[in-house]
C-alpha cells in the first residue's frame, strides 16, 4: 500500500534540452520558458550543467522533505527493479545521446537502475552556494570619512586636549584603543591580547589616571578583557562609525608593534605620533614641537633625547628641527613603515 500525506510532494525536477540549430546549440529549459539562448558549441554541455545546478541551489529543501521522483511518476526512466530504497540523492541523467539533461532526486535504488546517470555529491552544490556567499559577506566595505591614520591622528589630538597635561603615555595610549573600539553605548572590552601586544597588560597606574580624569571608569572583569564605560560624551562625536574606528584601532597598534620601541610607553606614543603625521609613500613628515609634546604629555624641551631614540631603535633614520620656527621633520626609518593595513586601504 502507497502512503498518501495530507500535503503534495515538492517536485524537484529540472530538465534541459540542446536544439541544433544553424547557428549553434540552443538552450531550452522547460521550467524557464522565456529562458532559450543560443551557446557556443564547445561550451554547451558546461553551460546546460551549470544552468541546473543553478535550479537545484535557488530552491534548497530540507532532505525529510525530498522524495524519489522517478517513484512519484512511476519509475519511467530506468529498468523495473524491486522498488525504492535507500537516502534520496541528486541524480544527473542523460538522454537523447547528450541533447537531454535532466537533474532530480532520486532513491538511491532507482539512482543505480538508471542509466547513463550520475549522482552528484551534496557538497558540491553547499560549497558553490557556501563560496557564493562568502564572497558577497566579504566583499569590501568602503570607509567612510578619513582612513585610519588620520583617524588616528585626529584622536590623538583630542585626546590632548580632553586629558590633563599632566596625563602619562602609557594613559594615552590606553584611552586612544578605548575611543577607537567603543560600541554605540560608549561601552568597550579591551582584550588582553591587545594589552600584550601594546606591553600594558599589567598598566594599573595608567588606568588609574584615566579614572581619575574622568574620561572613563573600569569595571571587574575576567581575564580576557577589560571592561570599560567612556565617560567623554564628546568621544561620541569624533568617528560614529564603530567599523572605520576598529580599523583605525588596529592601525594604531601594528604601527606601535611594528616600530618594536621597546616596552616603554612614551618610546611606543612617540613612535605612533611619528607615523600618523608621515606623508604617505613619501616617508617624510613636519609637524610643529610644540604640538608633538603636546600629544605625547612631554616637555617639548626633553623631546630631542627621545627622537634620538627613535633613531636608535630604527623609527627614524633623520630628524631635525628648524630654531626659528620650531618646525620638526623627519624621514622614517626600516621600523617605522605603514603597517599592512594602511596599504590595503589606500587601494
Amino acid at each position: 500500500m502507497r502512503l498518501h500525506f495530507s500535503h503534495p510532494g515538492v517536485r524537484r525536477i529540472w530538465t534541459v534540452e540542446l536544439r541544433p540549430q544553424p547557428g549553434g546549440p540552443v538552450l531550452v529549459c522547460q521550467q524557464c520558458t522565456h529562458d532559450s539562448r543560443l551557446l557556443d558549441g564547445p561550451s554547451a554541455r558546461a553551460e546546460a550543467l551549470a544552468h541546473l545546478a543553478l535550479h537545484a541551489r535557488r530552491t534548497p529543501v530540507p532532505p525529510h522533505l525530498r522524495t524519489c521522483q522517478c517513484h512519484e511518476r512511476g519509475c519511467c526512466w530506468h529498468r523495473r527493479h524491486r522498488g525504492c530504497q535507500g537516502p534520496i540523492r541528486l541524480l544527473l541523467a542523460r538522454e537523447r545521446g547528450g541533447r537531454l539533461w535532466r537533474l532530480t532526486d532520486a532513491c538511491t535504488a532507482c539512482a543505480a537502475a538508471t542509466s547513463e546517470a550520475a549522482v552528484v555529491p551534496d557538497t558540491i552544490l553547499t560549497a558553490a552556494a557556501t563560496s557564493s556567499g562568502r564572497a558577497n559577506t566579504r566583499r569590501r566595505r568602503c570607509p567612510k570619512g578619513p582612513d585610519s591614520q588620520t583617524r588616528v591622528r585626529e584622536m590623538l589630538n583630542y585626546l590632548a586636549a580632553a586629558l590633563p597635561a599632566e596625563t602619562g603615555a602609557g594613559a594615552r595610549m590606553l584611552a586612544l584603543q578605548c575611543a577607537l573600539r567603543m560600541n554605540e553605548s560608549a561601552q568597550v572590552r579591551l582584550p588582553c591580547g591587545v594589552l600584550r601586544s601594546l606591553r600594558l597588560e599589567s598598566a594599573t597606574d595608567s588606568w588609574r589616571e584615566l579614572n581619575e580624569a574622568g574620561l572613563l571608569r573600569t569595571f571587574p572583569s575576567d581575564k580576557r578583557a577589560v571592561a570599560v564605560q567612556i565617560l567623554d560624551a564628546g568621544l561620541l562625536t569624533q568617528h560614529p562609525a564603530r567599523p572605520d574606528r576598529l580599523r583605525a584601532a588596529d592601525w594604531a597598534m601594528r604601527s606601535v608593534c611594528r616600530a618594536r620601541a621597546s616596552s616603554i610607553p612614551l618610546l611606543q606614543l612617540a613612535a605612533l605620533f611619528i607615523v600618523a603625521r608621515t606623508t604617505r609613500g613619501s616617508g617624510h613628515g613636519m609637524t610643529d614641537m610644540d604640538q608633538m609634546a603636546r600629544e605625547c604629555g612631554f616637555p617639548a624641551g626633553a623631546l630631542p633625547p627621545l627622537l634620538n631614540q627613535l633613531v636608535e631603535v630604527g623609527v627614524l633614520t633623520t630628524w631635525q628641527v628648524a630654531p626659528e620656527a620650531g618646525d620638526l621633520s623627519w624621514t622614517l626609518g626600516p621600523n617605522g613603515i605603514y603597517p599592512e593595513s594602511v596599504t590595503n586601504e589606500s587601494n
